[in-house]
């Protein structure tokens, strides 16, 4: 059996105040094509379908359109809400989409329940896990600690509860929206972070033959039989270099993974990040592949030039980004506070901050345990205000 997975489509999205809505469309337009002409049995899309949990009109109409585009080739879709998505709202009508071959599926209580393909080798079992919120799941699921590892196990036990009842020889697929360990984020994914973990192990998801993954946006494969998708369009400069695809996976007759390959989605600009002093960049002709392309230039001069962004977009003109790092002296004070911040998680910040008002002494354990539980305080309300849509 064939499958086309895909994931965080993140519809409605704008790069840097551009619109990507026609980039959006123009993927979905390949996405039917690829379904068609490389005759796809069923397609996986795994969360974050839209970016924000209220997303525009122009965003809804276009789902709307490629989910009858899909329903009209014949051609089984199985698709879960991300945390980015309104997991209610893209629900509604779940049933009745379901009869024209989209199945959605955003509610948790859901998880073991598979939608059940056939093909001359006996059944497929595909399993949709919606992003699982740990502090709104928790006592669903009956587990005592509210994380990532305790939720996603709790739901792969009932999937492979479900499994245990079926044929031996049924194959399984299972669609998470979570950040696996192993895997490489991007800038451009919201943290997930609970009680400073945010990663879960890969082991989580044994007993079933493919995990489609969503949540990070560079396709990559955790293992062999766990792979992201990623995002089929960059959404932030830290995807530079990535290579936008969604995997065509081909589910041999016992399960094993027969072959995947990255399908390739078009490109709607290069993305390009350039460094150096200001008349530098404007003039080394080594750049000049990158004339046409969206640009985030980080300035190295000392002193802060004049108009920078209009000088530079006379020869880029698509720059939408513009980044001071003056260079600096190796003791300089402000270099170093740079350093100390970058790549640092909000935790790590706040207990670098205590432990500079105490004079060295950083938080002990039961006040890290406090700055987890407000940074954790802050990141559920702000679930709970997408799944409300407030």
């Amino acid at each position: 059996m064939r499958f086309l997975h895909t994931s965080d489509w993140h519809l409605g999205r704008s790069f840097h105040r551009v619109s990507l809505l026609d980039a959006q469309a123009a993927f979905l337009d390949h996405l039917v094509a690829t379904v068609l002409e490389r005759e796809v049995d069923a397609v996986l899309v795994a969360g974050d379908v839209y970016d924000r949990a209220v997303p525009p009109l122009s965003a809804v109409e276009l789902f709307d359109t490629a989910l009858h585009r899909l329903a009209e080739a014949g051609v089984p879709t199985v698709m879960i809400s991300g945390n980015h998505d309104s997991a209610r709202r893209l629900g509604v009508g779940a049933g009745l989409i379901g009869r024209a071959g989209i199945h959605l599926r955003t509610d948790p209580a859901g998880v073991g329940t598979p939608v059940l393909l056939t093909d001359a080798h006996g059944d497929v079992a595909l399993y949709g896990l919606p992003y699982l919120e740990p502090a709104l799941v928790r006592e669903r699921f009956g587990v005592e600690k509210a994380g990532h590892e305790a939720v996603l196990g709790a739901a792969m036990d009932r999937v492979r509860a479900d499994l245990a009842e079926r044929s031996a020889s049924t194959r399984s697929v299972v669609l998470a929206h979570a950040f696996v360990a192993g895997g490489e984020p991007s800038d451009s994914e919201r943290d997930i972070t609970v009680g400073g973990v945010a990663a879960v192990p890969a082991a989580v998801f044994d007993g079933v033959d493919y995990v489609a993954l969503g949540h990070l946006h560079g396709s990559q494969a955790v293992t062999p039989r766990v792979r992201y998708s990623g995002s089929p369009l960059a959404y932030s400069f830290s995807e530079a270099e990535h290579r936008k695809t969604m995997w065509l996976i081909d589910l041999g007759p016992e399960g094993g993974i027969e072959a995947a390959e990255r399908i390739d989605c078009p490109v709607p600009r290069a993305l390009a990040r350039i460094r150096g002093r200001l008349d530098d960049l404007l003039a080394d002709p080594a750049l000049a592949r990158h004339e046409r392309s969206w640009v985030e230039a980080t300035l190295t001069d000392p002193l802060r030039p004049a108009e920078p962004m209009a000088r530079l977009a006379e020869r880029f003109p698509h720059t939408l980004s513009l980044v001071f790092e003056p260079e600096r002296t190796e003791g300089d004070p402000l270099a170093s506070y740079a350093q100390r911040l970058r790549d640092r998680s909000d935790q790590q910040i706040a207990e670098d901050f205590v432990a500079h008002v105490r004079g060295g002494a950083g938080p002990d354990g039961a006040e890290r345990t406090v700055l987890y539980g407000a940074f954790d305080d802050v990141r559920v309300d702000a679930a709970e205000r997408e799944v409300s849509g407030r």
